[in-house]
């Protein structure tokens, strides 16, 4: 074997040891510590979360929920882990942490994996946006309802109630990189779905939150005509014509949710 060929094969090797180690294996290394950085910010998160929570605990609470904690660990079967992750998530949501509660009500459905235990806790995680005071609260509540109700809708493509309450956690609280999607998406399930009286209801609730009252009443005011015993479009209704300025109308719907409220 002469020098050129000794040489070529020199090359390959020394090309072949840098495709592998200096360009294969980094971007795998990397996504390995990308993912724990996920998995620890995460986890970071819950663990702040619960520490904040404890310290405003009393002594009674707090052995109540590391009991069932201890339980859930000890659970010798899922079904068994189930039911102590139930109690685990009433009872904070008892204790006015739904936060907390739709991270145990999330632990379920990763056990359960049906579209029913996912949109139970997007629901809990919900509430927790809607009471939210502070940032992180609001932010952590709706990433985590978003993906709850991702896996909902991914197991059970064709329920609109999974798709509505998904444009409602982004319509409540917009990406920062696309504030509009919450509201596209339920306009998107209005073209879709033009009858549906909970999304033009809620497409009503939001052009009253951003002043757009004319819209408001023309989606809330078909809602009321398709289902007129429905309390909460006739209540909107009262809001959206008295920020027109319709005294009248406003008077007449004001007094129709006052009947149905009285109901209820």
């Amino acid at each position: 074997m002469n020098k050129l060929q000794w040489l070529v094969i020199s090359l390959a090797t020394l090309l072949f040891l840098f495709l592998y180690f200096g360009v294969d294996r980094k971007p795998r290394e990397q996504a390995k510590v990308e993912r724990a950085r996920t998995l620890n910010a995460s986890s970071t998160n819950v663990l702040v979360l619960l520490k904040e929570a404890k310290e405003k605990m009393s002594p009674a609470q707090i052995n109540t929920v590391a009991s069932l904690d201890q339980m859930v660990k000890e659970a010798p079967y899922d079904s068994t882990k189930i039911q102590y992750l139930k109690q685990l998530s009433g009872k904070w949501f008892e204790y006015n942490n739904a936060p907390l509660a739709g991270h145990y009500a999330e632990q379920i459905a990763d056990l359960l994996k049906t579209p029913e235990a996912w949109s139970i806790a997007g629901t809990t995680y919900s509430i927790a946006l809607q009471r939210a005071k502070e940032e992180k609260i609001k932010s952590y509540s709706s990433e985590r309802a978003v993906k709850a109700y991702e896996n909902a809708i991914s197991l059970q493509p064709d329920n609109l109630d999974h798709k509505l309450n998904l444009a409602l956690v982004n319509a409540d609280y917009p990406p920062k990189d696309n504030p509009m999607k919450g509201i596209l998406m339920l306009l998107d399930l209005n073209k879709k779905n033009p009858d549906n009286v909970p999304v033009l209801t809620n497409i009503g609730r939001l052009g009253i939150k951003t002043g757009q009252f004319d819209k408001a009443v023309q989606r809330l005011q078909k809602a009321v005509n398709l289902e007129p015993e429905n309390k909460r479009a006739n209540c909107l209704l009262a809001e959206a014509y008295s920020g027109l300025g319709n005294v009248k109308e406003k008077t007449v719907y004001e007094r129709r949710c006052q009947e149905l409220s009285a109901r209820n």
